[in-house]
């Protein structure tokens, strides 16, 4: 396999559990092992549906707007603002919520990827 080169506005695939506009650009479907890129925009009062990657470890990083993820695991709520990241360990259910009156762009995702998950969109 050689060095390739993706683009956010040509993703390979789009997760709706995540958002309206959640793209998978770097995952298993394009040859990648264990790395896992979603570009996500979270519009103002969108939220992810709770989720848990079980043997995933899912990061964030913000790229513009505020909001909060909600650790539902453990009942606690942190908001973050551009230029935090978001780190979920592995097994803890938990969904980011533009709620914060801002839109939420952002990238990362669980590493490695949620297979699950990816079973549930028909994709793996």
């Amino acid at each position: 396999m050689a060095v390739r080169v993706f683009h956010r506005d040509e993703p390979d695939l789009m997760m709706p559990i995540i958002s309206s506009d959640a793209r998978l650009i770097v995952w298993p479907g394009v040859g990648a092992e264990v790395a896992n890129m979603n570009y996500v925009v979270l519009e103002p009062g969108e939220q992810n549906v709770p989720h848990i990657h079980s043997e995933s470890e899912d990061t964030i990083f913000i790229i513009e707007g505020k909001g909060s993820v909600q650790d539902l695991t453990n009942g606690v709520r942190l908001e973050f603002e551009a230029g935090d990241a978001v780190h979920v360990p592995a097994g803890v259910e938990h969904a980011v919520c533009a709620d914060r009156d801002s839109r939420i762009v952002s990238v990362g995702g669980p590493c490695p990827p949620d297979r699950h998950l990816l079973r549930l969109l028909g994709v793996e």
